[in-house]
């Protein structure tokens, strides 16, 4: 009788009571069924379970008191079948509202819908909590099936209604209904059963016969689209071409008349317009032939301007030229000068140079060694220290930092040094503030003026005597 308990998904009532057993062949012949593809109902067709007390489905149940009347109106999911649970809870519940229930007492967090399917059928045969949560769940969802079944006086009219759902495609509401009506007969409860079996493979055959049609049919739908883009795009091509033939139609057409009204407002105004042109023609000749004559004095006083600046140049050629002669005689004199001992330089160069020399230390860089001789000589003659570094062409750019340390003034030709060491050795030299003389060019004629310079910078001249305090216009 435990066992038949169990497999009802129930404890098992009270030997004391007054209650229908049921014999030990019906029971083994229960439990031999290991996979039965439908379990028949343990109870006898004419009698259920009412609380801990079984009793008759018969039109009297004048045997049950008048609580347990009002309770066995309809059958607990509890008290069924544990069989019948997994079509009770898959056929009348959705998916998403058993996970809904499901969550008050499972983590549904991860799990498949199939999971939480397998967790609500195990748990309705052994949580008398969540087989109370499902029933009315159940009963909530279907209660206009259950209203409508509730009609029902005997399993006849019960299995009208049942074949009534069945064609109508009510089939949750009316399983939940017919399972749970106390005048439903173990039979018409499996007949039920087997026809929601049956039900479920027609279901998914048809299933599978519509995703093969869908996919089909979405195959050729994206061909379709596919084509009909193309239509769409070819159509959009056309009207965008058509409509740019239009515009230029209507444009030669706005032109045409255009040239239309010219033409005749020509032929109209032509007289006038050649009398027009006439005039014209002769105010332009005479316009370019007094531009010819102004363009043609220009000329002549441009010719002579350039003859003019012709021997202005050839005067400044030679003069220059004169000049050259002069600072090279010049610089012949201060070499051999310097070469014999014999300082003949003016009194006034001379002192400049003592002046800018006596006791320094002079670092020239780059020069020409023909004239970096006699520069040294020129140096040395009037008390100062020569140094030379030629800026890098054979001796060490990194040597220069070390003699401009021991320098008080630096000397450099500006034609023969390259550009990069002249700024470095500017730099330098403003770093450590030490003078240093730019020279024109390597002479020693360009090294002794830029050095007497340095010396003796030149004095401003008197203001004028007509006391005007500045530069005049008048007197220079």
């Amino acid at each position: 009788m435990a066992t038949l308990m169990a497999g009802l998904g129930r404890a098992a009532p009270p030997a004391s009571m007054g209650l229908a057993i049921y014999s030990p062949e019906h029971i083994e012949g229960v439990q031999s069924m290991e996979h039965p593809p439908f379990r028949p109902a343990l109870l006898p067709a004419a009698a259920t379970w009412v609380g801990e007390t079984v009793i008759p489905f018969n039109d009297e149940p004048a045997a049950v008191a008048p609580a347990a009347e009002a309770s066995a109106a309809r059958l607990r999911l509890r008290d069924m079948d544990a069989h019948l649970h997994c079509s009770i809870i898959g056929t009348c519940l959705s998916t998403a509202e058993l996970r809904k229930l499901m969550a008050r007492f499972i983590g549904v967090e991860g799990l498949s819908d199939l999971d939480v399917h397998h967790e609500a059928v195990r748990l309705a045969s052994l949580d008398a909590e969540v087989a109370r949560a499902l029933h009315k769940a159940l009963d909530r969802r279907h209660d206009s099936g259950v209203a409508r079944f509730a009609t029902a006086r005997d399993a006849q009219a019960l299995g009208r209604l049942w074949q009534q759902a069945l064609a109508a495609g009510e089939v949750p509401a009316a399983y939940w209904a017919l399972l749970t009506h106390r005048r439903a007969t173990p039979e018409l409860r499996q007949r039920a059963f087997g026809d929601v079996h049956m039900l479920s493979h027609l279901v998914g055959a048809a299933n599978r016969a519509d995703i093969r049609r869908l996919a089909a049919l979405s195959k050729e739908n994206g061909e379709l689209k596919d084509r009909a883009d193309a239509q769409q795009e070819k159509i959009a091509r056309l009207q965008d071409e058509r409509e740019q033939d239009r515009a230029a139609r209507a444009a030669a057409e706005q032109r045409c008349s255009h040239l239309e009204l010219q033409l005749a407002h020509a032929a109209a105004a032509l007289p006038a317009a050649n009398e027009a042109a006439y005039d014209g023609l002769a105010r332009s000749v005479a316009l370019q032939t007094r531009r010819r004559e102004e363009a043609e004095s220009r000329v002549r006083a441009l010719a002579a301007e350039v003859e003019r600046l012709e021997a202005e140049r050839a005067a400044a050629l030679n003069q220059a030229a004169e000049l050259a002669r002069e600072l090279a005689a010049s610089e012949a004199a201060l070499h051999s000068r310097s070469a014999d001992g014999d300082d003949g330089t003016a009194p006034a160069l001379a002192q400049a140079l003592a002046e800018a020399l006596h006791g320094r230390a002079l670092l020239y860089v780059g020069g020409r060694p023909s004239s970096s001789a006699a520069i040294r000589d020129l140096v040395l003659r009037h008390g100062g220290e020569f140094q030379r570094h030629d800026g890098g062409i054979e001796e060490r750019k990194g040597l220069l930092a070390a003699a401009l340390a021991r320098a008080s003034l630096v000397a450099f030709p500006v034609d023969c040094i390259d550009h990069d060491s002249a700024l470095a050795l500017k730099r330098a030299c403003l770093r450590q503030s030490v003078p240093f003389l730019p020279l024109r060019t390597a002479s020693v004629a360009s090294f002794a003026a830029a050095v007497a310079a340095w010396a003796r910078p030149p004095v401003p001249p008197p203001p004028p005597a007509c006391g005007c305090g500045g530069p005049c216009l008048r007197h220079g």
